[in-house]
């Protein structure tokens, strides 16, 4: 098989965009973070996610965390097209600063859970969480 000109042109463009995707995905997930902590440092601890190790399907999988002291916290999913999952917030009354949903995986990826402190410091933890079948066209 020989190929011409153009069609080696359009496949190593195409290889390029592949290899750019998840730099692009990573940046987002960077950004997200930056954009909710301010560009404060973040340390690891402090905040417990929950979620299965093995997700059959990717349009549902359970999760939930909690943070003890947390004014907020953000959850990511770091392989999704949109990384951002969702914030909770929580008030003064509230007795556990802890929250449970359900979420869309587009596959295999890392779930990240950034937390806002009550003393104004960042904590964060991750988690990989294995699909089987992915939820976002996957």
């Amino acid at each position: 098989m020989t190929l011409s000109r153009r069609e080696t042109l359009v496949l190593g463009l195409g290889a390029a965009v592949a290899v750019m995707m998840p730099l692009g995905a990573h940046a987002a997930v960077e950004d997200a973070i930056a954009a909710f902590t301010g560009g404060a440092d973040v340390s690891e601890g402090g905040v417990t996610l929950t979620a299965p190790e093995i997700a059959e399907n990717g349009n549902t999988v359970p999760i939930s965390v909690s943070a003890p002291g947390a004014v907020s916290i953000m959850i990511l999913a770091a392989g999704n097209p949109n990384p951002d999952v969702g914030t909770f917030n929580f008030g003064p009354l509230m007795p556990r600063q802890e929250a449970s949903t359900r979420v869309r995986l587009a596959g295999t990826q890392d779930l990240i859970a950034v937390a806002k402190m009550s003393d104004g410091s960042f904590v964060q933890t991750s988690r990989e969480v294995k699909v089987t079948i992915g939820g976002c066209g996957g």
